[in-house]
């Protein structure tokens, strides 16, 4: 079968790399991770961390970016080309279907976050944030959710600006927006580690986060860690299948993988370098979650030497982040109009962004308006969150690796990812055995459905992964290809 020519393509791998850091790093990297980080053990939770991203990050984005290349297009066009070139049955499509509408549903509720971050820049600007306690910068914050043309002006204007990048292309869109986004992040974040070092807390926030303690490594952390790696890297998202199909032949997917990968790290590192310290020297609560951003640091600033101005830096650096990871998310639906009906790229973005507006808005009066409608215990934002985030995004990840380690003739991925024969052979048992288990875990721990501690019980583990090992290499000859839909 003659394979698919791309109809676009990164100017150069470094496109790539940061488009895809882009969509990886975001509100999860400034708080959550150097949050969790300190909460778990400091510099043993960093190499556990580290660990999960080896065996679980690394294979299933590499993975990503082999079909996503190999299909040339958007994930079901991908997935629907890998499978007619595999002879395989066209319901593995709906594995890229599902994955493009993770990526779009996130971004409807993703917006209204993002939109904070662009409020408080300029509310940290013009001295809307002056306040002489946490709890009066929370009802600053509630009153600005309370304020449903005040919330959803922002939440439009973010999803206007995605929408505006994402139509130019990938080219003179994406890649030239992230080309200036993500340096300038950089730049922001380290002349704010660079204020942070000058607060008075950094040995307090450095030690937070970087001590070795061992006794705090629990199996909540290492489910911590797990999921933390699986969904910081825009997996299963729909997000990295498409930002791969736009990679040139000949550049090594495993190299790439593992850049975008420290890149993301490294960020998240820094960030608390830049928060803690700041949060410490002024005797706050590290530990806050959400309100560390919007509450605990404005006041923080407030309270320091050009705090204003560096607030505000904070803030317009939180506000990229969240961008570029809007971009991401909303890149595959748009290249699926584009291909698959044959319409421009304004147009299909007009097209995504109308049904975007209309989700997002509802999401948007979840705060407000529509505060009091809770089916089930949960209003419309917190509906997506659960639905993507503990359904969609786990369930995707553990077909993709069954698709890619058992559907696929090994010769297709061996093709595309170029591995030497012992690489190669690494890739295919953590995507066959390791990474579907501990896909699984994460799956059942955010439904609350795990019964054992994995630290206590890691035999469990181990077992469940000898155990699919057996099984696999024993049906894998004769029942298997029968099973997943694959020519014999």
């Amino acid at each position: 079968m003659t394979r698919e020519k791309p109809k676009n393509l990164w100017l150069s791998r470094w496109g790539f790399i940061l488009a895809a850091t882009g969509s990886a790093v975001g509100l999860g990297n400034i708080w959550k991770f150097p949050y969790i980080t300190g909460e778990y053990g400091g510099g043993a939770f960093v190499l556990m961390y580290l660990a999960c991203i080896l065996a679980i990050g690394i294979p299933v984005m590499m993975t990503e970016i082999a079909i996503g290349r190999r299909g040339r297009g958007s994930p079901i066009d991908a997935i629907g080309r890998a499978v007619r070139e595999n002879g395989s049955s066209p319901v593995w499509k709906g594995v890229g279907g599902m994955a493009m509408a993770a990526g779009f549903l996130i971004l409807c509720f993703y917006v209204v976050v993002a939109g904070w971050a662009f409020a408080y820049t300029v509310k940290m600007l013009d001295g809307s944030l002056a306040a002489s306690s946490v709890d009066s910068l929370a009802q600053v914050f509630e009153a600005h959710n309370a304020n449903a043309w005040q919330l959803g002006g922002w939440s439009v204007l973010v999803a206007l600006l995605t929408l505006w990048i994402v139509a130019k292309g990938v080219q003179q869109g994406i890649e030239s927006a992230v080309r200036w986004m993500m340096p300038g992040l950089a730049i922001m974040l380290l002349i704010l580690v660079g204020y942070a070092f000058t607060s008075g807390g950094f040995d307090q926030g450095f030690a937070f986060l970087f001590s070795f303690d061992t006794s705090k490594l629990t199996g909540e952390a290492l489910l911590a860690a797990l999921g933390h790696a699986f969904f910081t890297l825009s997996l299963a998202s729909g997000a990295i299948l498409t930002y791969g199909s736009y990679i040139p032949d000949g550049q090594s997917i495993a190299r790439t993988t593992f850049m975008v990968a420290i890149a993301d790290t490294c960020v998240a590192l820094l960030a608390g370098l830049a928060i803690f310290p700041i949060i410490f020297a002024n005797g706050m609560d590290p530990t806050a979650g959400p309100g560390l951003i919007f509450m605990s640091l404005p006041l923080a600033f407030q309270q320091m030497p050009f705090g204003t101005l560096f607030g505000t830096l904070f803030f317009a650096m939180v506000s990229i982040a969240a961008l570029t990871s809007a971009i991401s998310m909303i890149e595959a639906t748009v290249a699926y109009l584009n291909e698959k009906h044959d319409i421009s790229r304004l147009k299909a973005a007009m097209g995504a962004g109308a049904v975007l507006l209309v989700i997002s808005l509802l999401a948007m009066l979840s705060f407000n308006l529509m505060a009091g409608w809770t089916p089930f215990g949960k209003n419309f934002f917190d509906w997506l969150d659960y639905l993507t985030s503990r359904w969609m995004m786990p369930l995707g990840g553990i077909f993709i690796v069954v698709f890619a380690g058992y559907v696929l003739r090994s010769e297709i991925m061996r093709d595309e990812l170029d591995l030497p024969p012992l690489g190669y052979a690494l890739w295919l048992f953590m995507v066959r055995y390791v990474c579907p288990v501990l896909i699984m875990m994460v799956f059942l721990h955010a439904l609350g459905w795990l019964g054992f501690d994995p630290l206590a019980r890691w035999y469990w583990i181990v077992g469940a992964i000898g155990a699919l090992t057996i099984l696999g290499e024993g049906l894998r000859p004769r029942v298997l290809p029968a099973l997943v839909g694959r020519n014999a």
